[in-house]
């Protein structure tokens, strides 16, 4: 078993919840986290892909089909995680989606963007971040950034929108934690890459020469968090 991290919250017998968790980054941070000795608890849409996930992660996984735009839905993903493990030591607000957009788009095509890709993060981090914060232990919390929320290239106005958000939120989440007094819970924007998924290349059937694999790219977060970095940049080829 891996045990090159140092932050106890990546240590064996930790509690981990990955939004997002039965594909792409999402996946296979639960599964480098339960090869950590982590308990890890995947929520994700289609129960399908979540049976195959969890036999994919293998282990102590428990699989919870969840909407992360509804609040409901994550409070309830947070009682079922507390009944099974107890209190989460490492949240990963990794759900999200890509539909497309523009500017005249639907406004109800524009909801669901931000509902998943902002709220719902904002939300499992309120719901998730006070009880993880009482524990007194260390504990991490990573939201899932975009680089198109940094440049904001044209071409997909409300994913950029929602993933600004996700930046700047994160940044008053992490701020609220450090001044909070005797907090050990530090947040971190994971901030990817071109990585190879089927958000990002959806069809493609072989990884374009330039994009990094998921399993690197969370390899290179985990690396980062351990080192303290608040801002997990990822390079790509």
């Amino acid at each position: 078993m891996d045990s090159s991290f140092t932050h106890p919250a990546l240590s064996e017998g930790r509690v981990a919840v990955v939004t997002g968790g039965a594909s792409g980054l999402g996946l296979a941070a639960a599964r480098r986290l339960a090869g950590l000795g982590l308990k890890v608890c995947i929520a994700d849409l289609g129960a399908e892909r979540l049976a195959a996930a969890r036999e994919a992660i293998g282990g102590d996984v428990l699989a919870v089909e969840t909407d992360v735009s509804r609040r409901s839905a994550l409070e309830r993903l947070r009682n079922m995680v507390e009944h099974r493990f107890g209190g989460v030591d490492v949240l990963m607000n990794n759900a999200g989606i890509q539909p497309g957009s523009s500017i005249f788009s639907d406004p109800e095509g524009w909801q669901k963007v931000l509902d998943v890709n902002l709220f719902g993060i904002i939300h499992g981090s309120q719901i998730f971040g006070p009880g993880m914060v009482a524990s007194g232990r260390d504990a991490l919390i990573i939201n899932t950034g975009s680089k198109q929320g940094i440049t904001t290239p044209p071409g997909d106005p409300a994913y950029n929108v929602s993933k600004a958000g996700v930046k700047v939120f994160t940044e008053a989440l992490e701020h609220e934690l450090r001044t909070t007094p005797d907090c050990r819970v530090r947040a971190h924007l994971f901030i990817p890459g071109f990585v190879f998924t089927p958000l990002a290349a959806p069809g493609r059937t072989e990884k374009p020469a330039g994009a990094w694999t998921a399993e690197q790219t969370v390899d290179f977060m985990l690396e980062r968090v351990d080192a303290g970095d608040f801002y997990i940049l990822c390079p790509d080829n």
